[in-house]
């Protein structure tokens, strides 16, 4: 089993794909960079190789489709075929209150993370378009989002309430989210 992780930022692309049957070895991963601006950059790594490119990237649509193409590619490729690819993950930086693990991809869970695009506009859009990219491409290839936010969600109310009016948390969701969840989960599980 092959799986496609894939971490869309607000400008960047991040990925790997990983041979699960193979002790989770990593084939190929790489990163794109400075999405949506005038040039932006692409760094592929495989087999001990390293590409490099400049290259127009105008959006997360156009730079999912430079990393399925270099996947595939007949001198940088790690597979022959798309098909090959049995599961993708998607690492949202933002999933609010609703999402205190990771799930599966459908329509009702995009709409959620669309709903939580005012709490964390610069991560949303992307993780949404990489999502959106990945359905268009491998319509019926299983997809899993996994939230940064999730870990912090166990915090007791006052450790993630501001001292504020209370309403801003009720209208306005302010309170403390947590960042960079699935790092501290790690961490804290090796520590243990």
């Amino acid at each position: 089993m092959k799986i496609l992780v894939l971490n869309c930022g607000s400008s960047s692309i991040k990925y790997q794909l990983i041979d699960m049957d193979n002790n989770a070895q990593v084939m190929a991963k790489g990163l794109l960079e400075r999405i949506g601006l005038e040039m932006g950059e692409f760094t592929h790594k495989y087999h001990g190789e390293k590409h490099y490119e400049q290259l127009p990237i105008p959006d997360h649509t156009i730079g999912i489709k430079i990393v399925l193409n270099a996947l595939v590619d007949s001198k940088m490729g790690v597979i022959k075929d798309l098909k090959e690819i049995s599961a993708v993950g998607h690492r949202v930086a933002h999933g609010g209150e609703f999402f205190p693990e990771s799930v599966l991809i459908n329509e009702e869970v995009i709409k959620e993370i669309e709903s939580l695009r005012d709490i964390a506009p610069l991560h949303i859009p992307g993780s949404v378009a990489g999502i959106r990219a990945m359905q268009q491409i491998l319509p019926n290839v299983p997809m899993s989002a996994v939230f940064d936010t999730s870990f912090h969600l166990r915090m007791p109310a006052e450790a993630y309430l501001y001292a504020l009016p209370y309403e801003y948390y009720e209208k306005y969701r302010v309170r403390r989210y947590g960042a960079h969840g699935t790092s501290h989960q790690y961490v804290s599980q090796r520590g243990a």
